[in-house]
């Protein structure tokens, strides 16, 4: 069992990954709550499919923009600094949902500018959140890392919707606001007690011109592009998360929307507690091509009953073929890119994991109104499961990736031996 169980050795070792670790899970936890909440206000307010699914597409474009530039400004900048700054931001976006909420007649078109700019700021983090982790947890710690930070966002996610629905199906959304106020606040506490994280010897200033250098990177790099390009199928193809309102009212399960929200971390979590085997498997690209075909076999089982308890069940297996993929990323990213492009491409890895959702959702909403629930559950885990096949066919250096032999990896590890040796 020993090999199985989760390694926490890193949170002892490391005194920023214990601080990071605390604010993402207080974060995510009231981050979940708002998840909830602005998708079953959007119902409420319109009882529309594509209502619901239009919010992915207003959080699109400021995603990509700020997604791209956030990891542009992560290798130029304090990374600790832009964190910071992201989460006041957040911190304000959330109270402006909490005031709408408490008016008679909530805007909607203020619940769409929020989300849009909960795009935005996340876009703008997420990068230099990535690209700290390799400046403050060794090599050879990296793997148990990982997990643990899944593992900080998951425990959150995991109680926060189950909590959240409750909170919001019950008090009403302005309590679940509140909820993600008082998150933001403690998370922004554990952040200011982060060392600063200034960018490396070799940054360079922001410019379209380090952007394109690195998407050059990126795409030179086909063991990367493998990973961005089956993550993006497989949320895009197979996220049904603006579908769980109406999937639990056509169960007669409105209840239980909250488990729909969190059944999938419930597999996250089963699978990082167990993650102690990755750091004995090599072959990263061979786990993350079948986790994904994995998570699209899963959420089209899932489409196909119509029990309560094994729809949870699916949405559960599908949460841990997510999570292996997930974790698996993670090591490919953050043993084998160099720290000069880490944050640029922690902007591209923002969009191979938030861009497939967001269009997800309106790939989901659209698909059901146009047929029917059931037709657009199954047919996008199809969708994902063919796409997926193709992209690990078409890209022979992803799916062939051993973490033992790839030239950057080594390469890599021989800067660190010689800085160290220095």
């Amino acid at each position: 069992m020993r090999k199985f169980a989760l390694d926490i050795s890193p949170l002892r070792k490391y005194r920023e990954l214990r601080l990071l670790f605390a604010s993402g899970m207080i974060t995510r936890l009231g981050s979940a709550m708002t998840m909830v909440a602005l998708p079953f206000q959007i119902k409420e307010l319109t009882n529309s499919y594509v209502a619901v699914g239009l919010m992915g597409v207003v959080q699109l474009v400021p995603l990509i923009v700020f997604g791209l530039y956030g990891g542009v400004l992560a290798d130029a900048v304090d990374r600790k600094k832009m964190i910071l700054l992201a989460e006041s931001a957040s911190l304000l976006m959330t109270l402006i949902l909490f005031c709408n909420a408490l008016l008679p007649n909530p805007h909607i078109v203020i619940l769409y500018f929020v989300g849009a700019a909960f795009a935005a700021l996340g876009g703008l983090s997420a990068p230099s959140l990535g690209a700290i982790l390799p400046r403050v947890v060794a090599s050879e710690d990296m793997s148990a890392s990982n997990a643990l930070m899944g593992l900080r966002w998951q425990v959150g996610a995991l109680i926060g919707p189950s909590v959240g629905g409750l909170i919001v199906s019950t008090a009403g959304v302005a309590t679940g606001y509140a909820f993600d106020v008082t998150s933001y606040v403690l998370s922004l506490i554990f952040i200011s007690l982060l060392k600063p994280v200034p960018p490396g010897e070799k940054s360079v200033p922001p410019s379209l011109k380090s952007l394109v250098d690195g998407l050059q990177y990126a795409i030179s790099r086909k063991d990367l592009l493998g990973t961005y390009l089956v993550d993006l199928a497989a949320m895009f193809f197979a996220m049904p998360t603006a579908l769980f309102p109406f999937w639990a009212d056509s169960l007669h399960a409105r209840w239980a929307l909250g488990l729909f929200y969190s059944a999938g971390t419930v597999g996250a979590i089963i699978t990082t507690i167990t993650s102690g085997w990755m750091k004995h498997y090599f072959h990263h690209g061979r786990a993350v091509m079948w986790a994904a075909i994995g998570w699209g076999a899963s959420i089209s089982l899932a489409g196909t009953f119509n029990s309560l308890f094994t729809v949870l069940l699916f949405l559960t297996l599908a949460g841990a073929f997510d999570e292996v993929s997930a974790l698996f990323r993670s090591l490919i990213w953050n043993q084998s890119i160099a720290d000069e492009y880490r944050g640029r491409l922690g902007g591209i890895e923002v969009l191979s994991y938030s861009v497939g959702p967001l269009g997800g959702q309106m790939r989901a909403g659209s698909m059901a109104a146009w047929t029917n629930l059931r037709t657009s559950v199954v047919g996008g885990g199809l969708l994902c499961i063919g796409f997926v096949v193709l992209a690990a066919a078409s890209l022979p250096k992803f799916r062939k990736y051993d973490v033992r032999t790839n030239e950057f990896v080594i390469q890599k590890q021989s800067e660190a031996n010689n800085s160290q040796e220095n």
